[in-house]
């Protein structure tokens, strides 16, 4: 592990920054939304921008406060009543935040995401496009998932991983996560020699260390920030852990929190997002051949090369292609509805196309919505 001395480059030479806080950083104890610690992330997103970067922000904090408003004591566990409690909370979060960057002449524009909108080809373009213009017009975007309308098949699941998504969607030179502790800690931080982690280099810097879920307002906790540290450090994005009053030091590129390094290179977007947004609805299991031509030579999936398929799926939706041994090797978008994939075992698109038709010619995953596991 290496050490920090001086300022971060990597912080100081961003242009373009995405920065995500938890609910427990913006909201009171009972749940609702507490002003001066909105009032403070705001002026040090405002002083970042001040020096001629440009921001995207990722908060949590909807469905947390929306619980005082409907009188809910905690965060509920079911899906439909954590619904409602964004619908209400969203509105309040927005307004906050519009009302706070406003004092500094900065306009807020709010983009509510789901999986769908950054998995399928034209969805993930448009959600590109719209980033773009926003903050060629100098709005600081303010992102949330849209847990009003997304389903537990369809859900990010943590806004760490969307943020990590998103860093890499807008194409950022840094994502900054800032939660209720200051860094990432060689043990519970709590007990007693544990020691902040100044910088992760590698996976090898990580080996040993314990990490826990989230508190009772959120869904995060350390392994879900660990896991978006490795997202967008795999493609190329560093990352700085630390804690939401230590914001304006991280920004400022001083040696807080935790820095990870870059680890891979940038991935064609919406692969990034096939990869880590989504869950499978379905499985293909690929004879051997198939396994080799999808893994090595990266070609598409053939009808002759399935030769097993279970879930419930339509055309579009995502997949797990399996090898004989049921291993995951890949995933991919389908091209066919489940209740078709039988009769395509183990037949050439020739016979395909004389015995069903031309439309029945294509790959059951084309190579373009596959990415390797």
């Amino acid at each position: 592990m290496s050490t920090e001395a001086g300022l971060r480059a990597e912080v100081t030479g961003a242009r373009r920054i995405v920065v995500k806080v938890g609910s427990s950083s913006l909201t009171t104890a009972e749940g609702g939304i507490d002003p001066a610690r909105v009032r403070r992330l705001v002026e040090v997103l405002a002083a970042v921008r001040a020096r001629g970067a440009e921001v995207v922000l990722v908060s949590s904090g909807a469905i947390a406060a929306g619980l005082a408003p409907l009188g809910l004591a905690r965060r509920p566990r079911a899906l439909a009543a954590q619904q409602a409690a964004a619908s209400v909370g969203q509105g309040l979060l927005v307004h906050r935040y519009t009302e706070e960057l406003a004092r500094h002449g900065v306009t807020a524009g709010q983009v509510l995401l789901t999986v769908d909108d950054v998995t399928r080809r034209s969805h993930y373009r448009n959600a590109y496009q719209t980033f773009a213009k926003l903050l060629e017009l100098g709005v600081l975007p303010i992102v949330n998932e849209n847990d009003t309308v997304a389903t537990s098949e369809i859900r990010f699941g943590d806004n760490d991983r969307l943020a990590a998504l998103v860093a890499h969607l807008v194409h950022a030179d840094l994502l900054v996560l800032l939660s209720d502790v200051d860094g990432l800690y060689d043990g519970h931080p709590a007990r007693e020699g544990a020691r902040i982690i100044p910088a992760v280099v590698s996976s090898e810097d990580l080996a040993h260390i314990e990490v826990g879920a989230g508190g009772a307002l959120g869904t995060g906790g350390m392994r879900t920030k660990v896991d978006a540290a490795r997202i967008a450090t795999g493609a190329g994005i560093p990352v700085v852990l630390t804690a939401a009053d230590q914001a304006s030091s991280a920004l400022a590129g001083d040696p807080v929190g935790t820095l990870f390094h870059p680890t891979g290179k940038r991935r064609p977007t919406r692969l990034l997002w096939l990869a880590h947004a989504t869950e499978p609805l379905g499985t293909l299991v690929l004879d051997a051949g198939a396994v080799r031509a999808v893994t090595e030579r990266r070609a598409s999936l053939l009808a002759a090369g399935v030769t097993g398929v279970t879930g419930s799926f339509v055309a579009g939706d995502p997949v797990d292609l399996v090898d004989p041994n049921g291993v995951p090797v890949a995933r991919g978008l389908v091209n066919f509805d489940a209740e078709e994939i039988p009769d395509l075992f183990g037949r050439t698109s020739h016979d395909l196309k004389r015995e069903l038709g031309a439309a029945y010619q294509r790959e059951v995953v084309h190579r373009d919505d596959l990415v390797l596991l």
